[in-house]
């Protein structure tokens, strides 16, 4: 009886449904199931799940569009002529492709002064922009690194000089440059240029905890000197502060609007913000010559370099932003 009970040599037990499908199935692919997440559930990150929410959603897309559309505006009006910008609806083509006419006609209007405005605001850039960049950087790495007599005094002076804006000073300059004659001349707007609290305060900042006193320490031990020991090891460090001082600087110098308006009164000395403000005064008054056309097309060629150099600073400006803000 027991001999029967045993199982025939060679037999195997019969399997159920459920094991036999299992085991049909690659070992991969139960896996691959076991670790795909359920589309109902969110993907977390970090640990912590993501968190959707209509609202802020809507927010950001009427930022964008509220952000884009002047753009848009003027690719799309640069196309126009002068009749079909004032016929045809302001925020899509309409009439004829007139885009490469139109950049000729600004180029060349007036003898070229367009190419002059666009020459005397790179030299304001350059010159202005590039000045306060400098001298930000050295004394931002002097306030950050050295101790003197004075230091907190400097350090009042500097953040009540962000606090004041700069058209609240605009007026006392100008009656100050006019004592010594340099109103109506290069000087009267490179000079103010020269000047940045904010990038002195940024650098400043940045520079506590970008350079470390032990590097310094040790390259005066070697037998280097203050100048070799700025130009050679802190400058390169400061490298993303720099950049984005004078990302900040570049762009304020190249939309610098009020302080020229007020300074300069010979139009060869007009930077692009100036000069087309001009242009577009010509539509008023009698014997109006109006040139919507140009002063769209020269607005759109004014933010094409201002753009082209945020695209290749960004990453700079991105790092200058948040270093310092983690300690090891």
């Amino acid at each position: 009886m027991s001999t029967m009970q045993q199982p025939v040599a060679g037999a195997t037990t019969p399997a159920t449904v459920t094991e036999a499908t299992t085991t049909q199935r690659d070992p991969r692919d139960r896996a691959g199931r076991a670790s795909r997440p359920n589309r109902r559930t969110r993907r977390p990150v970090d640990g912590r799940k993501v968190k959707r929410s209509g609202l802020l959603t809507a927010v950001m897309v009427v930022f964008v569009v509220y952000s884009f559309a002047p753009l848009f505006y003027l690719l799309v009006n640069s196309t126009k002529t002068q009749s079909s910008l004032l016929s045809t609806f302001g925020l899509w083509f309409g009439g004829k492709f007139n885009l490469w006419q139109n950049i000729v006609d600004t180029l060349t209007y007036n003898d070229g002064i367009f190419v002059q405005w666009l020459g005397n605001t790179l030299l304001y850039v350059v010159v202005g922009a590039g000045g306060a960049t400098l001298l930000a950087t050295v004394a931002g790495y002097g306030m950050a690194k050295f101790q003197f007599v004075g230091r907190r005094a400097v350090f009042a002076v500097v953040l009540g000089a962000i606090a004041v804006p700069g058209t609240a000073l605009a007026v006392p300059t100008f009656l100050l440059f006019s004592q010594f004659g340099l109103t109506n001349t290069p000087w009267a707007i490179i000079l103010p240029s020269l000047i940045s609290p904010f990038g002195m305060y940024l650098i400043w900042t940045y520079a506590v905890d970008a350079i470390p006193a032990e590097l310094l320490e040790a390259a005066r031990m070697d037998g280097a000197g203050e100048f070799r020991i700025f130009f050679t090891i802190a400058l390169r460090l400061l490298a993303p502060g720099v950049v984005t001082v004078l990302l900040f600087a570049v762009v304020a110098t190249w939309n610098n609007y009020f302080l020229p308006l007020i300074m300069l009164s010979d139009p060869k000395w007009y930077p692009l913000t100036v000069g087309l403000n001009q242009w577009n005064a010509q539509a008023t008054g009698s014997g109006a010559q109006p040139i919507y056309n140009l002063v769209v097309t020269g607005s759109l060629l004014t933010i094409i370099p201002i753009v082209v150099a945020f695209l290749f600073l960004q990453r700079f400006w991105q790092s200058g932003l948040a270093a310092g803000s983690v300690k090891a």
